[in-house]
């Protein structure tokens, strides 16, 4: 077992659709980040105010919140190719080396998002060395400082986990390339119709059972030791 297991499998978890499990869980991976101390205390202090808003505001308000952030804006997308390659013939062939990389150390996807699903990456690093972690997520830290910014431009608590990642990592957020992503034009996930222009191609399922759900959030709820032995009910985003 890594150092690292319970962090990023409880930011893994931050990062999935809301749950009653969830719910229940959010003071106890509070307990679990602190005990592990992997994060700087003043990242997880700014990691607080979303604990508690899992914690006790109305699920389905959470959940439209969270819809509204990661599946209806493009640009904070939880896919992180999405945000460099895009559809671009480059994604393919970066998305079957990450899975490869995956396979190589005995993680295996079984769910259907794709290999470059934030909380998918992060469940993987929680199975890896401190080092080989902090390595992955520097390579991703220019998308994660500019996810972060975004969602701290929207007044979101999500901000907080991309922060610590970014922290993490050693990102200089200032940096040329997350400027450069930040000078994309966010999208208003209030435009249904320019949303379904923009994502009316179908993703490839890399994962074997496309009605699994989401394996990070569900399998980090049942295994982290001793966050919760329920696991979260099944996504019902539409």
């Amino acid at each position: 077992m890594s150092a690292q297991m319970k962090t990023f499998r409880a930011l893994s978890a931050l990062l999935c659709y809301p749950s009653d499990a969830l719910k229940e869980a959010a003071a106890e991976i509070d307990a679990a980040l602190a005990g592990e101390a992997l994060l700087s205390p003043a990242a997880l202090r700014a990691l607080r105010p979303l604990l508690h808003d899992l914690a006790r505001a109305d699920l389905y308000d959470l959940q439209e919140r969270f819809v509204l952030l990661f599946d209806r804006s493009r640009t904070l997308s939880l896919n992180l190719f999405e945000h460099v390659h895009g559809e671009s013939r480059d994604r393919g062939p970066a998305m079957v080396d990450l899975l490869e990389t995956y396979r190589a150390h005995g993680f295996d996807l079984v769910g259907p998002e794709l290999p470059d699903h934030l909380p998918i990456l992060l469940e993987y690093l929680s199975t890896r060395p401190l080092n080989e972690a902090r390595a992955m997520l520097a390579d991703a830290g220019h998308i994660i400082a500019a996810l972060g910014a975004r969602l701290h431009r929207r007044d979101s608590c999500y901000a907080a986990v991309f922060a610590a990642l970014a922290e993490f990592a050693g990102v200089d957020q200032s940096g040329e390339m997350v400027q450069e992503l930040l000078s994309v034009a966010e999208d208003d996930p209030e435009d249904l119709a320019a949303l379904d222009a923009l994502w009316e191609e179908a993703e490839v399922t890399f994962g074997p059972d496309p009605g699994a759900g989401c394996p990070a959030g569900r399998d980090m709820l049942a295994n982290m030791d001793p966050v919760i032995n329920q696991p979260p009910a099944a996504d019902a985003r539409t």
